[in-house]
């Protein structure tokens, strides 16, 4: 999982994805807060995409293979 400066401590657990009309996912960032990544959802929304704001536990829960995509 990403830090925010390198620091373990530092986790953003809150990710922004992206699913496309054929279902297709990616990861567009992590974010410390949820009211963070949902703001940026609601702006980027407009452009005909659909995203989604989820925890990273039920990324891992749902089988998401990300750390080598992102």
């Amino acid at each position: 999982m990403r830090s925010a400066s390198g620091d373990s401590d530092a986790v953003l657990p809150w990710q922004l994805i992206r699913q496309d009309c054929h279902g297709n996912r990616y990861r567009v960032g992590s974010y410390a807060t949820r009211a963070e990544a949902q703001h940026l959802a609601e702006r980027l929304g407009g452009q005909g995409e659909g995203y989604l704001v989820e925890h990273r536990d039920r990324l891992a829960v749902r089988g998401e293979r990300d750390e080598s995509r992102a």
